[in-house]
């Protein structure tokens, strides 16, 4: 229980400030990572402080890949370990399942609320109609604006904390 209790406190810092900043500290994610594999180590031993490493590792290989792609920023991939190292290598492996469906319905309603993405689609189903082929993204700012995918993995860890077993590998 009290992993779950650190979890949501850390959640609540790394939500604020990628909402705000665009940014997941190490000054946050570090401690907490610390403290989880001190505290499995007392009170699991020796197998408690493996399931925290391990845990912390499958966290990071989850997200490694996208990140080296340019799509993650390392803050998302280290939240994500340190979630793993809170919680375990199971919960985190259904964490991201859930988090992978988050951030895909945060990207859908991102694009859909975009200034001006609505008028465009119109366009561009007129210039399709009458023949005409109209660019869905002139600019190169609307491509270059980046989601806070920390509140997708923070919804994600939210749902298999209190949800767990919804879906069950």
């Amino acid at each position: 229980m009290w992993s779950t209790y650190l979890l949501i406190i850390l959640l609540i810092i790394c939500v604020i400030t990628d909402l705000k900043e665009r940014k997941i500290y190490n000054k946050v994610l570090f401690p907490f990572l610390i403290i989880a594999w001190i505290v499995h180590a007392i009170t699991g031993g020796w197998h408690g402080l493996a399931e925290a490493l391990l845990g912390t590792v499958v966290g990071l290989w989850i997200l490694l890949i996208p990140y080296l792609l340019g799509g993650m920023g390392a803050g998302d991939v280290k939240l994500l370990a340190v979630i793993g190292g809170l919680k375990g290598i199971s919960f985190v492996l259904m964490a991201s399942i859930y988090m992978a469906l988050a951030g895909g319905i945060m990207a859908i309603l991102f694009i859909f609320y975009r200034k001006g993405f609505l008028k465009k689609i119109l366009y561009l189903m007129h210039g399709l109609r009458h023949g005409m082929r109209l660019s869905l993204l002139e600019e190169n700012d609307s491509v270059k604006t980046t989601l806070p995918y920390g509140v997708a993995i923070a919804a994600g860890a939210i749902f298999q904390a209190y949800f767990p077993g919804v879906i069950s590998l």
